[in-house]
């Protein structure tokens, strides 16, 4: 029987599906007591062994969501589908199993890192957790720290006596410590001094690049993105305006949010054309967002169609999806 070569090849499934996720939160105990939107109804796919950098401006709902996908905060809706199975849902006893496979490094590294403990207490917690190398435990707290760039030897000092970098990096080698598949990194660099940040993210990709690590990169810093993930989803006011790869989205972005961030962002030569893009107005509340398309009130575009129906997204090809109902009239 022959086979056709060139035929195409069946993409594998994402490792984490996000369909429809909405995390809201009640002001007050009454049923009618208004609600914050921190995210409403998000959906996008994180591919295997792949960085996909969460974006937007603060408020925008990029911590709540990498939280809600690790249960550390909980859904109110939607689901959450990891390796295909569905894990929206499950109690705290049934989650053990996928926090295994699922772990998280936090913004501040002073405050994640438990001041009161060594960082062999630190990093040895996890694999008591989950009962892992307990007859070599000492030798693995020792083999994190070196993967991670630490001297071993520094395993009994406490947080206090390190850097910001430095502690960030025990916060990464805690979050290796149980051979997960997937981490949220949320802002892993936004709180060190530039000079520190370059180091930590180049750990970051290597590290991804030799484990095989899928990773969601929460950040809101465009030029680490591009520089670090594969793909993007930028987010505004708890909902997706533009997700897809990377390269693709910074060269032609076609949602306006996309735009006007990209048009804030440095660039290597300041004396490059470009046309910045003035946003008017302040982000809507999260307990009030406008009808039809959350940016719409900040839109240099928006027209009546905008405050009728919320935008679906619309597939542009390539991986390429953008929520906006004139996306034909604005030029990329």
């Amino acid at each position: 029987m022959s086979t056709l070569i060139n035929a195409p090849q069946p993409q594998a499934a994402p490792l984490l599906s996000v369909q429809g996720l909405k995390v809201h939160f009640p002001t007050g105990s009454s049923r009618n007591a208004p609600v914050v939107r921190a995210v409403d109804d998000v959906s996008f796919d994180v591919p295997r062994r792949s960085i996909v950098g969460l974006v937007g401006e603060s408020g925008s709902g990029k911590t709540t969501t990498g939280r809600a996908l690790l249960h550390l905060i909980r859904p109110t809706a939607g689901q959450v589908l990891f390796d295909g199975q569905n894990i929206s849902g499950l109690d705290e006893a049934r989650m053990l199993h996928w926090r295994r496979r699922m772990q998280i490094v936090f913004q501040d590294p002073y405050a994640s890192l438990n001041p009161r403990m060594t960082v062999a207490q630190i990093i040895g917690e996890a694999l008591d957790t989950h009962k892992l190398a307990q007859d070599r435990r000492d030798g693995r707290i020792r083999e994190l720290l070196e993967r991670v760039g630490l001297d071993a030897d520094h395993r009994k000092r406490y947080p206090h006596e390190f850097s910001g970098g430095q502690r960030q990096r025990i916060g990464i080698a805690r979050a290796l410590a149980v051979e997960p598949d997937f981490i949220v990194a949320d802002e892993p660099v936004s709180a060190l001094d530039v000079s520190v940040q370059a180091q930590v993210l180049n750990l970051l990709q290597d590290l991804q690049r030799d484990l095989g690590l899928t990773m969601l990169f929460v950040a809101h810093d465009l030029a680490v993105v591009d520089y670090l993930c594969d793909e993007v989803v930028v987010m505004y006011l708890g909902r997706v305006m533009e997700r897809g790869p990377t390269r693709l989205v910074y060269e032609t972005p076609r949602h306006p949010y996309t735009q006007a961030l990209l048009s804030a962002a440095p660039v290597p030569d300041p004396r490059a054309p470009r046309q910045r893009i003035l946003l008017k107005g302040e982000i809507p509340s999260p307990m009030n967002p406008p009808s039809g398309c959350a940016f719409r009130t900040r839109c240099p575009h928006a027209d009546a169609r905008c405050a009728e129906a919320i935008p679906p997204q619309r597939d542009l090809g390539q991986g390429h999806y953008a929520a906006c109902v004139r996306i034909d009239e604005i030029k990329p």
